[in-house]
C-alpha cells in the first residue's frame, strides 16, 4: 500500500509519496491523507516551507491508481467523492499559507502532473517526464483541473498537451512552463531553494503568497486581506530586524514576528 510521510527540518517541511511498486501512484487514501498533511504543515508555526517530492527517484507521482477504479468510482456518489478528495488535496497544497516547491524526478503524468501544477514552483531531473493522459483513458477533467493547467501552461501549450497527451521532456516542460528548470540533482537544489526561503522573512513570503493567488484568481474581493498582511509586515519585529541587518551588513534572523 502507498504512503504519505511528512517530516520537519527546522523551517522545512518534506511531503513524501511513496508506493514504489506503482511508480508512486495516488491511491484514493492517499490523496486523503495528503490533503491532512498539508493541512497540518498550514497550522504548523514553525513551517516556512515545503518540499514535496515522489520516493526514489523513478518518478514523482505516475497519477492516479486506475487499479483501484473499478472499486473506488463505481457510482456517481463515488465518483464525487474520489473527485473531490483530489481536489481537496491539491487545493490544500496551493492555498498553503507557505510555499510548495516540488522536487520532480522521474515520471510525471496525469494526476502527478496536476499535483506539480499545484505547488508554487517546480523543479525537475533530467530524467523527468510529463503528460496529461486522460485522453488516452477516456476520463474527463473539470473545470479547477483545467484552469490549473491552462493558469501555468497558457491556453495554446495546455491545448497541446491536453488533446495529444503527447510525452514531453524535462527540457520540454521548461520550455511551455511546466517547471522552472531542469538540475542534475533536484533534490539538493529544491533543498537549498527551501532554505533560501526559509532564511527570509516569513511575514513578507507569506503576504506575496496571497497577493499571488488573489491576481491569478482574479479575486478583487481579497484585496483589504492582503493589505492587512502587508500591514502586518511593516508592524513586524522581522521589518525592524532586516533594517538592522542591512545597515550592520549581515544576515537577518527573522522569526516570523
Amino acid at each position: 500500500m502507498g504512503a504519505i510521510h511528512l517530516t520537519y527540518d527546522q523551517h522545512v517541511a518534506v511531503v513524501t509519496i511513496e508506493d514504489a511498486e506503482r511508480y508512486n501512484a495516488m491511491s484514493l487514501s492517499m490523496w486523503i491523507v495528503l490533503g491532512r498533511a498539508f493541512e497540518e504543515i498550514d497550522q504548523h508555526p514553525d513551517a516556512r516551507v515545503v518540499i514535496l517530492r515522489g520516493a526514489g527517484e523513478r518518478a514523482f507521482v505516475s497519477g492516479a491508481n486506475i487499479s483501484e477504479f473499478d472499486t473506488q468510482r463505481t457510482s456517481d456518489a463515488a465518483v464525487a467523492h474520489y473527485n473531490q478528495s483530489v481536489a481537496k488535496a491539491q487545493e490544500a497544497i496551493t492555498r498553503c499559507r507557505v510555499p510548495v516547491i516540488a522536487a520532480i524526478s522521474g515520471i510525471c503524468y496525469g494526476g502527478g502532473l496536476g499535483l506539480a501544477l499545484s505547488c508554487d514552483l517546480r523543479y525537475a531531473s533530467p530524467s523527468a517526464k510529463f503528460r496529461m493522459p486522460a485522453a488516452r483513458l477516456g476520463l474527463g477533467y473539470g473545470y479547477h483541473g483545467m484552469k490549473s493547467i491552462v493558469q501555468n501552461l497558457g491556453p495554446t501549450a495546455a491545448a497541446e498537451a491536453f488533446y495529444t497527451a503527447k510525452v514531453y521532456s524535462a527540457g520540454e516542460a521548461a520550455q511551455i512552463g511546466i517547471v522552472n528548470s531542469v538540475q542534475d540533482d533536484v533534490f539538493a537544489h529544491c533543498t537549498e531553494v527551501a532554505a533560501q526561503i526559509a532564511q527570509n522573512a516569513p511575514l513578507t513570503v507569506q503576504a506575496a503568497k496571497q497577493a499571488m493567488l488573489c491576481i491569478a484568481d482574479g479575486d478583487t474581493s481579497q484585496i483589504a486581506r492582503i493589505d492587512q498582511a502587508v500591514d502586518a509586515c511593516f508592524k513586524s519585529s522581522d521589518y525592524a530586524e532586516g533594517r538592522l541587518a542591512f545597515a550592520q551588513k549581515r544576515f537577518p534572523q527573522f522569526t516570523g514576528h
